[in-house]
């Protein structure tokens, strides 16, 4: 288990935000974010992974 990762919770759920909005979920389980990264806050869009780099890796300049 990751400490900075989601808990999973079986839906449907609904959680009250700070600011008294209620946020809902009719998914069967549902993964609620711990980190306040995620973009789609309460729930959980993997933004607590670490990223890896996409560019190719440096090419050996010892001939």
């Amino acid at each position: 288990m990751d400490p900075q990762g989601p808990v999973l919770i079986e839906g449907p759920v609904e959680i009250a935000l700070d600011d008294e909005t209620i946020s809902r979920s009719d998914r069967f389980v549902v993964a609620v974010c711990t980190c306040r990264r995620s973009r789609t806050y309460p729930w959980c869009d993997t933004s607590h992974r670490p990223r890896e780099r996409t560019a190719p890796p440096p090419e050996d300049r010892n001939p």
